[in-house]
């Protein structure tokens, strides 16, 4: 398994865009092949307030080359990111490939 680990800079005064952006994207992430693991957007409690994640699954690198090509090209996502783009609420992405360490259930204690 490969997963895509997303960090994004945002303004933290136009979160509430940030928000819309995440919950009308996850439809076009799913229609290409993404599997979601979840998004998470800062608080005011602790850690950064201009930062977000996203964390998306994809079986292997192939999948993920897939879905790249398709996600580019599914018109939704073209709008989304126009729309966001719009609101200077996304500062920078950062991308990053990641292989999960999968926990075995026979540990020994």
């Amino acid at each position: 398994m490969i997963t895509l680990h997303l960090r994004y800079t945002i303004d933290p005064n136009k979160l509430a865009d940030v928000r819309t952006y995440v919950e009308s994207e996850l439809r076009p992430i799913r229609e290409c092949g993404g599997d979601v693991a979840g998004y998470f957007l800062p608080t005011d409690f602790a850690g950064a307030t201009n930062e977000a994640f996203g964390i998306i699954d994809f079986p292997s690198l192939a999948e993920y080359e897939i879905y790249r090509a398709k996600l580019a090209a599914h018109p939704l996502h073209k709008q989304y990111v126009e729309a966001l783009e719009r609101t200077g609420a996304l500062l920078s992405i950062q991308r990053s490939l990641v292989q999960r360490v999968e926990v075995k259930e026979d540990l020994p204690e």
